[in-house]
């Protein structure tokens, strides 16, 4: 059972983030915009069900909810902790699934050139973009690879704030800029 270590503010307004002692998972990401997808998530299932949640992001030592902003952040964070803290920790089988997992996205369906750019793509987005989404209770996906169109996917804290699609994505794009001149990048 993960015990809440400290909770933080995120720059979005309607987000935020429970840093935990113990792992939820070991490198795989939960990221969930409705109860519908969460059905099969106990933990993001529970949370799903307290009143004004509208998205729930976790991996490893950190959860970020997102609320609608029509509640009141010290009433919401109690009624959190609860299934939160009583989630079960990362077991010995979810850092298999997380190796499987990272298996699976290397062998895409891409050509090897693309592959090969999608990889050193992700090595920036690793190095320079994603530590500093995740420090702020979110986190970047790439969704796919198309010609010199990058399709994106923010999540958690970051799914839902402005400052996302507008200046955070023109920069990931220029930073690509510096060594794809032609990448396009759009959040889907």
């Amino acid at each position: 059972m993960p015990k809440i270590a400290e909770i933080e503010p995120t720059p979005n307004p309607n987000a935020m983030k429970f840093i935990l002692r113990e792992p939820l998972t070991w490198g795989i990401t939960r990221s969930y915009d409705s109860a519908e997808q969460a059905k099969d998530d106990p933990l993001a299932s529970r949370l799903f069900a307290i009143e004004h949640v509208v998205n729930v992001f976790y991996v490893d030592h950190w959860i970020t909810v997102t609320q609608d902003g029509k509640a009141d952040w010290n009433e919401l964070m109690r009624r959190l902790a609860v299934p939160i803290r009583e989630a079960p920790g990362a077991d010995e089988h979810s850092a298999e699934l997380a190796a499987q997992a990272s298996g699976a996205m290397k062998s895409a369906d891409l050509g090897e050139a693309d592959r090969a750019r999608l990889d050193k793509i992700n090595d920036i987005l690793d190095d320079q973009v994603r530590p500093y989404l995740q420090g702020d209770g979110g986190d970047l996906y790439v969704l796919g690879l198309d010609g010199n169109r990058l399709t994106v996917h923010y999540q958690g804290a970051c799914g839902s704030c402005p400052s996302s699609i507008s200046g955070t994505l023109t920069g990931i794009e220029n930073l690509l800029r510096q060594v794809e001149p032609d990448i396009e990048v759009v959040a889907a």
